[in-house]
């Protein structure tokens, strides 16, 4: 069972940092209209922040709305937003500093032109963003990939993974 558990939160991560590529290129691209950029440190279509992110997510703050009543799920809306902000943009500071001290600077856009931000590092507008993104995380797109995820055999899950 752990190694079935490992196999779909290795397939999670590489979905949710493929999904985050697709928000921060999207984001730039038809948004901000800066144009495309590939965003990130790595090659190719995924930010692996968002896939450690997301476990975050499963794993600290998941089990507060899965196989709960809709209306319990309903009322922690308002919770389960402000955890997945506090939690993303703490990632998102930690990451930044993490970045500085292993390659000198950290990769991605400051925040310093943003309203209300940490010395261009975090700022309330994405913070809130990342909120909002939490909420249908956690709603919407886990439980489809847990349904997913059910429909594969022990060796399909080891396979994918």
């Amino acid at each position: 069972m752990k190694t079935r558990k490992f196999s779909e939160y290795t397939i999670f991560f590489i979905i949710y940092a493929c999904i985050g590529w697709i928000y921060e290129v999207s984001l730039e691209t038809f948004i901000y209209k800066w144009g495309f950029s590939n965003r990130g440190v790595l090659y190719g279509p995924w930010l692996p922040v968002y896939g450690f992110g997301a476990l975050t997510f499963i794993v600290l703050w998941y089990h507060l709305i899965k196989d709960k009543p809709i209306v319990k799920k309903l009322c922690m809306i308002p919770v389960i937003f402000l955890l997945t902000m506090v939690t993303a943009t703490a990632l998102e500071l930690l990451t930044s500093y993490l970045c500085e001290w292993t390659m000198g600077s950290w990769p991605w856009q400051t925040y310093k032109d943003y309203a209300i931000n940490f010395e261009g590092r975090i700022a309330l507008s994405p913070s809130i963003r990342f909120g909002i993104g939490g909420v249908v995380f956690l709603y919407v797109i886990q439980p489809f990939l847990d349904k997913l995820a059910a429909k594969l055999s022990d060796k399909q899950a080891k396979t994918t993974a």
